[in-house]
């Protein structure tokens, strides 16, 4: 019992308090890839929290060490009496991870089957542009993304191409090949599983939005590899009005003013050291559950 109410304190402090404090941090926009993947760790701490808190109610006080013994004692004899024993312990476990993961496996189904109608239309309307490396479609507003899958596919408008001087056209198709070389469709995949798993979590929300808006800002990142700052600003504003389809990957994207700040008024990068204190963080977050509960069955 005692197991269960300090794992229960935990995930409300992951659901509920840690999420407005990063939301508020600054140090996220010095390092974004290294704050997508605090966020990614914080949802799988919950999920991780939340199913061993069930275990511990159904296991009535046992150890975490029992969760192991009741998964070799079922896969041993899942017809025994043991075995059924031990699958009884199991199933809330289980579901509450399998849980996250069916929303992830039909979020991700359903927008693969958006992306390939969209890439059926795109081989029907649009027109390969070789030496851009991207397809592009007739319209007459400026508009830039990128379609993940195989092959993935980047998409100017004709608009864009007329209106975008030749550095902001490199700058804007960098930030949407760095979209697909970072496989972002799966980062924002997973936020939005979670989001759709726990709805009423601030976790959840914050989690979603704040991926969103990181996830852009590392593509400007790796952008300015090749593109000054002014000609990736300068393009994200001639594109930020275009329309983009669902399930891709825009050049506008979220929170553009606060990018177009952070653009032309860059601060200094977050310390290497900094960055790996706070993926250890990460690690920890989804590692403290069990040092929680079971600490002493470790001693």
């Amino acid at each position: 019992m005692i197991g269960s109410l300090v794992l229960t304190g935990y995930a409300a402090v992951l659901g509920y308090a840690v999420p407005p404090l990063l939301a508020r941090a600054r140090w996220p926009l010095r390092a974004p890839r290294t704050a997508i993947l605090l966020w990614q760790a914080l949802m799988a701490a919950f999920v991780v929290t939340v199913a061993l808190a069930w275990y511990h109610v159904t296991a009535s006080g046992r150890h975490l060490h029992g969760l192991l013994g009741a998964a070799e004692q079922w896969l041993g004899e899942p017809h025994a009496a043991g075995g059924a024993e031990g699958l009884g312990l199991l199933v809330p476990v289980g579901l509450t991870a399998l849980w996250p993961a069916a929303w992830f496996a039909a979020v991700t189904v359903s927008a693969r089957r958006r992306r390939r109608r969209h890439a059926r239309l795109l081989d029907l309307v649009g027109r390969p542009v070789p030496e851009l490396g991207a397809v592009v479609l007739d319209h007459d507003r400026p508009a830039a993304y990128c379609l993940p899958g195989r092959p993935a596919r980047v998409v100017l408008t004709s608009a864009a191409i007329d209106t975008l001087t030749p550095a902001q056209l490199q700058a804007v198709l960098a930030h949407e090949r760095a979209h697909l070389t970072g496989r972002h469709h799966l980062a924002m995949a997973a936020a939005e599983a979670f989001g759709r798993a726990y709805r009423v979590l601030p976790l959840a929300r914050a989690a979603r939005e704040r991926t969103a808006e990181l996830i852009e800002m590392a593509c400007d990142d790796r952008a300015l590899r090749t593109s000054s700052a002014r000609a990736l600003a300068d393009a994200m504003c001639e594109v930020a009005t275009g329309a983009t389809p669902q399930s891709a990957f825009a050049a506008d994207g979220a929170a553009v003013l606060v990018r177009l700040k952070r653009l032309l008024r860059p601060g200094t990068p977050l310390h290497p050291a900094a960055r790996c204190a706070v993926l250890l963080l990460g690690v920890a977050a989804a590692a403290l559950p069990y040092f929680l509960t079971c600490g002493p069955v470790l001693g």
